[in-house]
């Protein structure tokens, strides 16, 4: 255990009196849930956030200026194999768990290791936690990382601003920096990414974003990403992350879920939690999927929200001169957290690759630097690809050497970002992008123009 981590045990043994709670966390749901419920609530005592998923957001503090007065020292950070003893130094009451794309087993495992230590297990709710913004909200959330959720908010965004609306997007919690300047974000260009010292994979949420036309808010502190969203906007798009449910109460929740993932609709928490719901489901990816996998998915969203508009949605691939691919040597890059947690042996690079004809599509382990090894020691599903990771300038730069070391002719990269802009490479980089596309009328458009006019934000629409 740090040195950082057993300093403030005797300090926190002084409030003797007040019930002690410890937040589970990825550094976005767990800072959420403490502000909203636990910050100025003189009769609890949260004595450590643990951190799991994202490298190196532990041995850090939740800082005074956000955790407030009742908070002098801010909150320690520690990572979540300290959790046993956490709860036995602090004597603690309760735990909370507070991050997402788990499956429900692993919730309970962690539930046990938090019973057998004498705690509470808790999850606090959509009611307890949502925000009620001041100007209206579409949400969209999916039952699993990588089903497609940011492609349909950039598609949202351009149909409402057809409309003449102003639009601001939300996105989930992202804060892998200095908490305190990471406060509230307002990103509307590729030079704030840069002044705020954005990872990769932040780049990766935002800059899709910014490319065509949006003003992106995150942060910390969703009271006041809230407030200063709304007042610039007539209209906000949350755009989740991972499987969570929203931060702000929607009036319009749409749900992804993945034939490419048959049966994950209901087997990751809290995944299961946004289907349930929903308002509309989107069965993404049609385009990708066995027919048999999408009428299964189908059917598994009408069994258990039979109330939801249930919609049928693409993502067409798009690959920058595939002629270069074809016959040639090729490293596949694929979005991080989609190959990551989200439990994606590929993604939409390996499929552009591989109907392009590549020759070989090389597997990148024998190239791997250790910063980049450990994550296929972490996640051995992984297949013949390379997860774009970059949660620190240390794992950032050991992607780049992997990509150099790579005895390949062409580098077929499908994350969202230009990685060519952020990394100097010995070897051509093609872009694979894909965006959401309706495959049936009346689709998602027709539901949300709809929605548009029962909120009196249009008059009319042509279907």
């Amino acid at each position: 255990m740090s040195t950082n981590f057993l300093g403030p045990i005797s300090h926190h043994f002084a409030n003797q009196s007040r019930s002690r709670i410890v937040i589970m966390g990825a550094a976005g749901r767990d800072f959420h849930n403490f502000n909203r419920v636990y910050r100025d609530n003189p009769q609890v005592e949260v004595v450590a956030f643990t951190a799991a998923q994202i490298s190196g957001i532990s041995d850090r503090r939740y800082p005074a200026s956000l955790a407030g007065p009742l908070y002098p020292d801010g909150i320690v950070i520690v990572d979540e194999s300290e959790l046993e003893v956490v709860c036995q130094n602090y004597h603690v009451d309760q735990v909370v768990f507070a991050y997402s794309d788990v499956t429900h087993a692993q919730v309970m495992h962690l539930a046990s290791r938090v019973l057998a230590m004498g705690a509470d297990f808790v999850l606090l709710g959509p009611e307890h936690t949502m925000l009620q913004a001041t100007v209206p909200v579409i949400a969209i959330s999916a039952v699993r990382t990588g089903c497609g959720k940011s492609q349909v908010a950039r598609w949202l965004s351009k149909l409402l601003r057809q409309q003449g609306l102003r639009i601001a997007v939300i996105r989930h919690p992202m804060p892998y920096g200095d908490l305190e300047q990471q406060r509230v974000q307002r990103f509307t260009n590729r030079a704030d990414l840069d002044a705020a010292k954005c990872t990769l994979e932040e780049r990766e949420e935002y800059e899709p974003h910014l490319a065509v036309g949006n003003v992106v808010y995150a942060g910390v502190d969703y009271t006041a990403i809230a407030t200063q969203a709304a007042a610039e906007s007539d209209l906000i798009v949350w755009d989740g992350g991972n499987n969570d449910f929203p931060f702000l109460h929607p009036d319009l929740h749409i749900v992804l879920v993945d034939p490419l993932r048959p049966g994950h609709e209901t087997s990751h928490h809290p995944g299961e939690v946004v289907l349930r719901m929903a308002d509309v489901v989107v069965v993404a990816k049609v385009d990708a999927a066995a027919a048999a996998n999408v009428q299964q998915v189908i059917q598994t969203v009408r069994s258990i929200n039979p109330k939801a508009i249930v919609v049928r949605g693409a993502s067409p691939i798009a690959l920058e001169h595939p002629e270069l691919v074809k016959g040639r040597r090729v490293l596949v890059i694929e979005d991080g957290p989609t190959t990551t947690h989200g439990g994606m042996s590929y993604g939409a690079g390996y499929v552009a690759a591989t109907q392009a004809q590549a020759g070989e599509i090389v597997d990148p382990r024998a190239f791997a630097v250790p910063e980049i090894a450990i994550v296929y020691t972490q996640y051995p599903h992984i297949g013949r690809v390379l997860p774009a990771m970059g949660y620190s300038p240390a794992q950032l730069e050991g992607l780049r050497q992997t990509m150099n070391r790579a005895e390949v002719d062409v580098i077929v990269s499908a994350t969202p970002i230009d990685l060519a802009a952020l990394v100097d490479v010995n070897k051509p980089i093609l872009r694979a992008r894909y965006e959401f596309a309706e495959v049936e009328e009346p689709g998602l458009a027709d539901i949300v123009h709809q929605f548009l006019q029962r909120m009196n934000l249009i008059k009319s629409y042509a279907s």
